[in-house]
């Protein structure tokens, strides 16, 4: 099906210099907008005109050695002098700090172009003492990244690791970096590491400073296809207050034990398709958010959402919403999606002060095998735990969760411990109706606060 999607921009651009073009218009998209249970429009393509460097061309050199962060600024200036276009990096290792993209620029990743950003932290720190993720795009239009290539977090030298989590061969590797053990050797940080600087005083802190991978803020017509995305320091790909986005044919994945290793996080944004991905991350696959609080409201909800045709292997939960979305959740489909080995399969999470309202939420044909916990699941006391934190409950009565509206039909499921769980009142859980599923449990089929939570029709519970 990308091969269809590619063929239609070729086409649409006439750009012959320049086989990865990306069209105008959303005409390429439309092959996913068929037999919806919601009116849905596609999301507008990124306009890239046909201007092409090679990254090689400003200093780039790709020896896993060389620090290429001068090379790609230079290449996205000259680009951006030219009104745009495709900065292609060929095949090879290209070490380097953080990455900043502007109005129609294409990031184009041959085959064998593995793009890894450097384990020295320093790179990423800000003048204000923040972190910078490793790619960015902020406040722009028409941007994309594009290829066949690898981008690489790098995320072993910024994550903290539970003792728990790893065989001691890994251990003794972590051991190996330098780093610090805490909490009597249950938990390893990578502060005071053998080779590289800190910064920040103190593990703990630290640790609160990881950033995610690739960021785009407040963008408009984006486009991220093709390429692998791994091994972030802490989310993968994060599409935050952004209009008409498509991710199709990207793959995402982390080491099973990543802390906070989300997959793709979709934030406050509208008008978008994510389409043929595979995810197979530390924490929740493809997961919707919309802000805590009462900062969430002005962002406005997460909207005009297609998922479909997506595999999950390893996830906290194959589709995701929560834990914040106080800005509201409305309008999106999910269907024909597949989870193999996710500890949950549909996970609804929230808490006070993080809630916030969905509508209009349908999910059709979602296919699942070897679920550690639970196919279905509803919470609304989430608890956020940070790695060698402690957390607890919030005590607030403000924005709480609402999960209402919510439709999922045609759900089959091999093998969950808990087929159904939903933990929740009356107005925090309503309206929520499963019909034509099927559901192999090996412990427990429902685990329900209260027995009229959901609507259940045509559901087989089925056990040994």
């Amino acid at each position: 099906m990308w091969n269809k999607i590619l063929f239609a921009a070729l086409l649409l651009t006439g750009c012959a210099s320049v086989s990865h073009s990306v069209a105008s218009g959303s005409s390429e998209y439309n092959i996913y907008y068929s037999n919806l249970p919601l009116e849905l429009k596609a999301p507008d393509a990124p306009i890239i005109p046909a201007n092409t460097v090679n990254l090689s061309d400003y200093g780039g050199v790709a020896d896993g050695i060389t620090l290429n962060t001068e090379a790609f600024r230079k290449a996205i200036s000259a680009l951006e002098k030219l009104g745009g276009g495709h900065l292609v990096v060929p095949p090879g290792v290209w070490l380097t700090g953080p990455i900043v993209l502007k109005d129609h620029i294409d990031l184009h990743l041959e085959k064998g172009a593995l793009v890894l950003m450097s384990p020295d932290k320093t790179q990423f720190l800000r003048q204000d003492g923040k972190v910078t993720p490793g790619i960015t795009a902020s406040k722009r239009t028409d941007v994309s990244i594009t290829g066949d290539g690898i981008i690489d977090g790098n995320g072993e030298w910024w994550r903290g690791v539970k003792r728990s989590k790893v065989s001691d061969v890994e251990w003794k590797d972590y051991q190996r970096m330098g780093g610090t053990q805490a909490e009597d050797g249950t938990l390893w940080y990578p502060f005071g590491l053998r080779h590289l600087p800190d910064i920040a005083p103190s593990y703990k802190e630290q640790e609160r400073m990881r950033t995610h991978l690739v960021r785009l803020t407040d963008c408009t017509r984006v486009l991220v296809s093709g390429v692998t995305i791994q091994n972030s320091p802490k989310f993968h790909l994060v599409p935050q207050r952004c209009r008409h986005v498509a991710i199709v044919g990207v793959t995402v994945r982390c080491p099973w034990n990543a802390q906070n290793g989300d997959g793709i996080d979709l934030m406050q944004s509208t008008d978008v398709l994510i389409a043929d991905c595979t995810v197979d991350v530390g924490d929740d696959g493809i997961c919707l958010k919309a802000g805590g609080g009462q900062d969430a409201l002005k962002d406005g909800p997460t909207a005009r959402v297609l998922i479909c045709g997506n595999t999950v292997f390893h996830a906290h939960g194959g589709f995701v919403i929560g834990s914040e979305f106080s800005g509201g959740i409305s309008d999106v489909v999910v269907k024909d999606n597949t989870f193999s080995g996710t500890d949950t399969g549909l996970r609804f999470k929230s808490a006070p002060g993080r809630g916030g309202k969905t509508s209009r939420i349908r999910i059709n044909n979602v296919y699942m095998s070897d679920i550690r916990d639970q196919a279905i699941v509803f919470e609304t006391e989430y608890v956020n735990v940070s790695v060698g934190e402690s957390g607890s409950k919030a005590q607030t009565q403000e924005f709480m969760p609402e999960f209402c509206d919510i439709s999922i039909d045609g759900l089959v499921c091999r093998d969950a411990r808990i087929g159904v769980s939903a933990q929740g009142t009356a107005e925090s859980i309503h309206d929520i109706s499963v019909k034509n599923a099927t559901i192999f449990y090996t412990e427990t089929a429902a685990s329900l606060s209260s027995p009229d939570l959901l609507n259940l029709e045509g559901v087989k519970l089925v056990s040994w």
